[in-house]
């Protein structure tokens, strides 16, 4: 059964998290992207708890309303913030300096290989889906002969000040219509809306990209058991970059394509993500 709950963290945050599985059952932390939120993972979590692990998926910083500090301060999204709410998450969770099981989904992802480059040894695995490793991103992004360039156009509309009321007004209709247009179901986009569709929201969630232009954080190879999950539909991610995230990977990696699927795999198809996701998870134990 799932659970919602606030976590207090040491930094005086508070998120919102769902939670299911037994209390002492090694931790899967599961991090949310952009446009979504904790609800991204509805349907992982039991499969998760019915595998004897501790499913913990919160709504991260600026998204939950008891950990948005001021979005005007850009320094509150930085970067090293957003790796460090992942740690104290986990500690809040009772899993202080323990290894566990980390899942992200595009930001949530650019995250998760933050934690596992700074942080290896907490982690037994880790899982992205849809984000590339940031080098293969950043090569990808900057090949004059590529499309990546192309793709990620809408990183700088993030970037412009009316972009906040231009997505909430008019009862959120663009970020319904526009940021989900890839056959996204309307439930899931209002559960994702309910969280994001305010104003204080949305600014809080935009101030990740208008804190971290150019990708910000020196990545280097990663040394944790590496599954990423592709969908070979996505609009905003080009092969080049999906490709090529795996020589960025030293320990054991697998990259998984899910044919037909965009950018929003945990929404388009969730039963085979989390099939393949806890597979790799149980080759890994913590």
């Amino acid at each position: 059964m799932t659970e919602t709950i606030g976590l207090a963290t040491r930094s005086g945050l508070t998120f919102t998290t769902d939670v299911a599985g037994p209390t002492d059952g090694p931790l899967v932390l599961l991090l949310h992207g952009f446009p979504e939120s904790r609800h991204s993972w509805r349907e992982a979590l039991p499969a998760l708890a019915r595998a004897g692990y501790r499913a913990v998926a919160p709504d991260q910083r600026g998204y939950s309303r008891g950990a948005r500090p001021d979005p005007v301060d850009l320094s509150n999204y930085a970067f090293d913030r957003l790796v460090n709410d992942a740690l104290e998450i986990a500690a809040a969770a009772g899993y202080d300096g323990k290894r566990f099981h980390l899942v992200g989904h595009d930001w949530g992802g650019q995250v998760s290989w933050g934690v596992a480059n700074a942080h290896p040894g907490r982690l037994a695995s880790l899982t992205v889906l849809s984000r590339p490793h940031p080098l293969s991103f950043r090569r990808a992004l900057q090949d004059p002969n590529g499309d990546q360039k192309h793709r990620s156009r809408h990183h700088g509309k993030f970037l412009e000040p009316e972009t906040g009321r231009l997505l909430t007004e008019d009862n959120a209709r663009r970020l319904r219509e526009g940021l989900f247009g890839q056959d996204v179901s309307k439930a899931a986009i209002e559960d994702h809306v309910s969280v994001l569709g305010s104003r204080e929201a949305i600014e809080a969630a935009l101030a990740w990209y208008r804190s971290n232009k150019g990708l910000s954080g020196d990545f280097g190879p990663i040394e944790v058991p590496t599954l990423y999950i592709w969908g070979d539909a996505d609009a905003t991610v080009g092969p080049d970059a999906a490709k090529g995230t795996g020589e960025f990977v030293t320990a054991a990696y697998a990259m998984e394509v899910l044919p037909g699927v965009g950018h929003f795999v945990m929404d388009q198809a969730a039963a085979k993500a989390t099939e393949l996701m806890l597979a790799h998870i149980k080759r890994h134990p913590v």
